[in-house]
């Protein structure tokens, strides 16, 4: 027979204002196998815990249920708490009467009544569970990095120096993303490779970190602790042993009409090309999209000037299988594509420019040398026009984004003062809608752009810009002032939303990790496990979760590294003992299970039953293997003849919790 115990939160007054927490212990009480219930203010502090564990003793109590906030929060500190006092942690059942029912009633009447519904119910459950006993599994002590922009090097880096060896893979030929296209940074102005270049040769160098560049996952098994991640190479026609990096290749080869995504399409680049000079690794990739030897079996130059003999024309994608015990993902940022902002004329004039086409127009490795032209003309611009959240903050997000990109105001600023600093013969205009500067010594270097270097800041929107005789004519509202502009610009750039790079949802899948609606990789919790995935063993690092700048990615980079070593340094974890369990007299063999496990953790045995008149039949039935088996619960809902179930959440204690909801 249960003995049960009840423990109604008041959690200060988020549940107390809106439910009668009195009334609902008083209600709980009175159900089948409940011998204790009351309720008391902080149930997760230190003397409401010790409230629980004298209750335990002094009413032999055999399972419990506490009323509080949802179980993500203190399900663990409860069943902890309950451990202590020598009851089995999987005897306890977290009502959540909080977020589903206090935040979302204001009427205290429907709330009282909703709370005591739901205790019912965990009671329901509570009843039917069974003490379970955790297993442990190894911990495979390597790490692995998805995306090698400064998120995932910097990550690499902190794991690395714990002494645990980590893998960088990068889809591009180097390591180094977006940072690699900036030219300064803010708020302090430095050299972006002077920074970032450091980083890449330490994580080249390092002998704990491997780089597999020119990379993409290909597919992803296992649970945390023990990944099994297999890796794409992509072939590069080029033998990456054999490669010293000497560039002869890229000077000699004859098809120079290639657009450099590099440089965002300003210029051109060769077939074969090392994307920059500070790549790492400093190796030749050859595009096969306008290699004329590999499209039409005709030309060879590269191969032929070679003096290594690394061109390899015959170079086919190769596939890598590593073991991890942790994944982070970094897969970074893009900005949107325009295409739907007609009205800023992108499409139309080359003279408007997006601010990481700007960045690469200005950087002194870029296709002007640092001289800021015209695209059109390639003369010097007089007047430019800045143009704040094309794209972000966009109402129903039907165009753009419905969040801000949170570093626009700032390189936009940055921008504004570099141009006037080394022109200061142009003009520059901001158009914003207001201006956003949360970060350390932001406010000020925006203050700096409008006071010490004489940028116009107008509040108001650009409605069109016109490109007519070689000139911009942008149409603007000037909201303080209450008039309609009208400019005659030189240059217009575009400040474009930022969004999670394409390959971020595919990869999501492969991890069975969660996303916003805006394709961002979600977190366990937004303040309390901001870096960590809810599928155990994921991390996240950087843009991928979210707009960041270059110290707050750095920032998370670190604090991703931090859990990824605490994860690594045990031998084994604590594995969940709510895993499936096969019902081998209702099994018919069907593999339905097995297809929709995500950790291949069902198999199938030919097992002997006795038959009619003492007859031996051979049947094929499914088994779990409980180290490998994550509690998910899809092969419950597949098995078509309910032959599956779930320790902790089986069919019976669900249906107990329904019929309690429902009487």
């Amino acid at each position: 027979m249960q003995r049960i115990g009840v423990f109604v939160c008041w959690c200060g007054s988020n549940i107390a204002a809106t439910v009668d927490v009195e009334a609902v212990a008083e209600a709980l009480s009175h159900e089948a196998g409940v011998v204790f219930s009351t309720n008391y203010q902080y149930m997760c502090s230190q003397a409401g815990q010790e409230l629980i564990q004298n209750a335990i003793h002094e009413h032999k109590l055999t399972g419990v249920v506490i009323c509080s906030c949802s179980p993500r929060m203190h399900e663990n500190t409860f069943r902890k708490t309950c451990e202590r006092a020598g009851i089995n942690p999987y005897m306890v059942e977290i009502a959540n009467i909080r977020e589903q029912c206090s935040w979302i009633h204001k009427d205290k009447a429907v709330g009282t009544e909703k709370a005591i519904i739901l205790g019912r119910a965990a009671i329901a459950k509570v009843l039917l569970n069974a003490p379970l006993t955790a297993g442990t599994s190894p911990v495979v002590k390597r790490a692995l990095v998805i995306g090698g922009g400064i998120a995932g090097i910097q990550t690499a880096l902190d794991i690395a120096d714990a002494g645990f060896p980590v893998d960088i893979v990068e889809k591009e030929p180097t390591i180094g993303g977006k940072m690699t296209q900036i030219d300064k940074t803010f708020p302090t102005l430095d050299c972006a490779a002077c920074i970032l270049t450091p980083k890449m040769v330490d994580a080249a160098q390092n002998e704990n970190i491997k780089i597999y560049s020119y990379s993409q996952v290909e597919a992803v098994k296992g649970f945390v602790g023990n990944f099994t991640v297999t890796i794409r190479r992509k072939a590069r026609y080029v033998d990456e042993e054999k490669c010293t990096g000497c560039g002869l290749c890229t000077e000699k080869c004859p098809q120079k009409k290639v657009p450099n995504a590099f440089n965002l399409g300003l210029d051109t680049r060769r077939a074969i090309y090392i994307p920059f000079a500070q790549a790492v690794p400093k190796i030749a990739t050859i595009d096969a999209d306008y290699c004329t030897m590999l499209k039409t079996g005709k030309c060879g130059v590269c191969s032929k000037v070679c003096t290594a003999g690394a061109i390899d024309y015959k170079q086919q994608d190769s596939f890598v299988e590593e073991q991890y015990g942790a994944i982070v993902v970094a897969t970074g940022y893009n900005p949107i594509k325009l295409d739907r902002f007609d009205e800023f004329a992108y499409s139309q004039s080359p003279d408007v420019v997006t601010s990481l086409e700007l960045e690469r127009l200005m950087n002194a490795a870029g296709p002007t040398g640092g001289t800021l032209l015209r695209p059109s003309d390639k003369t010097h611009p007089h007047t430019l026009v800045f143009v704040q959240c094309v794209g972000s903050r966009c109402d129903g997000g039907e165009k753009g984004k419905p969040y801000c990109s949170k570093i626009c105001c700032m390189y936009t600023a940055k921008h504004a003062m570099l141009i006037r600093e080394k022109y200061p013969d142009t003009e520059v205009y901001v158009f914003y809608i207001d201006v956003r500067t949360p970060g350390k010594n932001f406010d000020e270097f925006y203050r700096r752009a409008v006071e010490e270097y004489g940028v116009h800041y107008i509040k108001g929107m650009v409605g069109k810009v016109t490109p007519q005789n070689g000139k911009l004519y942008v149409q603007a509202a000037d909201l303080l002032g209450g008039q309609q502009l009208k400019i005659e610009a030189d240059m217009v750039v575009l400040a474009a939303a930022i969004e999670p790079d394409k390959s971020a949802r595919p990869l999501a899948t492969m991890l069975t990790a969660s996303m916003d609606t805006n394709d961002f990789f979600t977190e366990a919790h937004p303040k309390l496990r901001p870096v960590e995935s809810p599928t155990a063993g994921i991390f996240l690092s950087g843009a991928c979760q979210g707009p960041k700048d270059i110290p707050e990615t750095v920032a998370q980079a670190g604090a991703a590294a931090s859990k990824v070593i605490g994860l690594l340094v045990k031998d084994h974890l604590t594995c969940n003992p709510c895993v499936a369990e096969s019902n081998e007299l209702m099994c018919n063999g069907c593999s339905a299970c097995e297809k929709v496990c995500p950790y291949g953790a069902i198999s199938y045995i030919d097992k002997e039953f006795r038959g009619p008149n003492r007859t031996t039949l051979l049947r094929r039935v499914a088994q779990v293997n409980p180290a490998v088996c994550q509690g998910c619960g899809a092969c419950t809902v597949a098995c078509p003849s309910g032959a599956m179930d779930l320790k902790g959440f089986s069919n019976a204690q669900i249906m107990a919790e329904v019929d309690a909801i429902c009487k």
